[in-house]
């Protein structure tokens, strides 16, 4: 994951506030460990970090622990991590944003689910709240069973990563088998298996606006930019 661009994440993230109105509250639905939900925190936002693994959150909460005091920056926010499901989470209070990035959506692999999931967002924001999130398209996932396997050759690690693409429901299983060298300098193996599907971006504007979104507009490769049939990665606003 060393590679991802969170970065421009943030970026768009913040180009789109910018835009629709800028945030006091975050929630990061689908925070993983953190690589989003804690650089936010410590620019001050209030934030949400919400996963379904309890094996995610911990190393979340261990990041942020480990983070630089609050002496050090002149505004530091906070994090509260929630183990939920997004298809049902819910908050107290509803929030002013929420994202979900690294196609964190293509993970849900039946239409039910992203509507559940489209449905528990709409809920948790304020009027005006707005949520930012990027999916796969259905050409990225044709892209990689074109082009796989993928290999990883390094010193410390090594990865061999296998792609099964099911066309009929546009359904991706990514199959790898991961090397890390321990403290030992012994190797140990790990195999890990991911499946995503991709949706029609139609059919994904048309389930938001189901959701009761108001406006719903749609943006390509990190950028406030119209998306196109040649978008590698399609980002979705969505307000209430």
């Amino acid at each position: 994951m060393e590679d991802m661009p969170y970065a421009e994440w943030l970026g768009f993230a913040r180009a789109s506030w910018s835009r629709y109105g800028m945030p006091e509250s975050v929630v990061d639905l689908g925070c993983g460990t953190g690589s989003l939900s804690i650089p936010l925190a410590r620019s001050g936002f209030h934030v949400y970090g919400i996963d379904l693994s309890a094996d995610m959150l911990a190393i979340a909460r261990s990041k942020w622990d480990e983070s630089p005091q609050a002496s050090v920056r002149p505004r530091v926010g906070t994090i509260r991590w929630l183990q939920q499901d997004m298809r049902s989470w819910e908050l107290a209070e509803p929030v002013d944003t929420v994202i979900s990035f690294c196609d964190c959506l293509n993970y849900l692999t039946e239409k039910e689910d992203i509507e559940a999931a489209f449905q528990a967002t709409f809920a948790a924001l304020r009027s005006g709240g707005s949520f930012l999130f990027d999916m796969h398209p259905p050409k990225q996932l044709i892209r990689y069973a074109e082009e796989q396997p993928f290999v990883l050759d390094e010193r410390d690690i090594a990865y061999i990563w296998t792609c099964d693409f099911e066309e009929s429901r546009c359904q991706i299983e990514h199959n790898l088998t991961i090397f890390a060298r321990d403290r030992n300098a012994k190797f140990d193996r790990f195999e890990e298996t991911h499946l995503q599907r991709a949706y029609d971006p139609d059919w994904i504007e048309a389930a938001l606006r189901r959701a009761g979104f108001s406006t719903v507009d749609r943006f390509a490769d990190f950028e406030l930019k119209a998306a196109s049939s040649s978008s590698e990665r399609l980002f979705f606003a969505a307000i209430k």
